[in-house]
């Protein structure tokens, strides 16, 4: 009985945790598609695309998107992106969604056919503590 209790939370631990790292990798990418202060959709489309690669099929993208932008928007305007990106740094422990982060925050900021000074500059940052 204790096993079977254990194997559980386990899961229902691995679980959250998941969850937790995939809204952080969504409020970096939200923070990333902000940073030129333009959203398009090609940028909302790529970051679906990445997000649902990133998690299952079920996954509610807008649910998550929503919150992710309102937290990265509201960093850039009271001048707390290093804080920001300080936060999103300790949420997210798997080594494989680190490893992606930098190539998906790239993909990002090219996908309208330019990246951005301010966009340059988060790219640097993210290639430090996630590349």
């Amino acid at each position: 009985m204790d096993d079977r209790l254990a194997d559980l939370y386990r899961g229902v631990a691995v679980h959250a945790t998941a969850d937790a790292e995939h809204q952080a990798a969504l409020e970096l990418l939200a923070l990333v598609m902000l940073s030129d202060a333009d959203i398009n959709d090609s940028e909302v489309a790529t970051v679906r695309e990445i997000s649902t690669e990133w998690h299952d099929q079920e996954f509610a993208f807008e649910d998550y998107l929503r919150p992710a932008i309102e937290h990265a928007r509201r960093a850039i305007e009271t001048e707390q992106v290093d804080a920001f990106l300080d936060r999103i740094d300790v949420r997210i422990r798997s080594r494989v969604l680190r490893n992606a982060l930098f190539s998906a925050a790239r993909d990002v900021a090219g996908v309208d056919d330019g990246v951005s000074p301010a966009e340059n500059t988060l790219l640097a940052e993210v290639a430090v503590r996630f590349g």
